[in-house]
């Protein structure tokens, strides 16, 4: 479910209390004002009426196929992790930011290890756009088509530009 218009503190704990009915936890940190939970079909629902109570101007339940980014996912990690050990990789030639923990990363056991992590960890990506930001970028290019992540570039920081891949 995307949240919008509810700050961290308030939907932690909104997840907190709907905890009693099964997972429920913060899966993405997109943008200020737009956040993501997932979980127990139960729970999600739970913590849903308490955005409401707690000021959410919107709870949008988004068509996803699992509880992404979620501790319910980790039943897939086995099959993830054996193909990701199985791949071969080399050190990238510019730091990679993952969101598992929004840092650049250039050793390839490491980039392995947070891949892996990040099926059932939160994704980052406010925090992710921000060090990128305090690294010197200064321009992004959103590949593939929407314009979801421009949007969200622009809400983190408007000192930048975002571009699509074809403009």
């Amino acid at each position: 479910v995307a949240v919008l218009g509810l700050d961290r503190a308030a939907l932690q704990e909104a997840c907190d209390e709907a905890s009693a009915r099964g997972c429920v936890v913060i899966a993405n940190y997109n943008c200020p004002g737009q956040l993501v939970i997932s979980g127990s079909v139960e729970a999600v629902d739970a913590a849903c009426a308490k955005l409401k109570e707690a000021g959410a101007k919107r709870a949008l339940r988004l068509p996803v196929g699992g509880a992404f980014h979620s501790p319910l996912m980790e039943p897939a990690k086995v099959e993830l992790e054996k193909a990701i050990n199985e791949a071969p990789f080399q050190a990238p030639v510019c730091p990679i930011y993952q969101n598992v923990d929004a840092k650049p990363q250039t050793d390839p056991a490491t980039i392995k290890a947070n891949l892996i992590a990040q099926l059932t960890s939160s994704v980052r990506w406010t925090e992710s756009v921000q060090n990128m930001i305090a690294a010197g970028a200064d321009e992004f290019v959103e590949c593939g088509p929407g314009k979801t992540l421009r949007g969200m570039i622009g809400r983190i920081d408007k000192t930048v530009k975002a571009h699509g891949v074809n403009e």
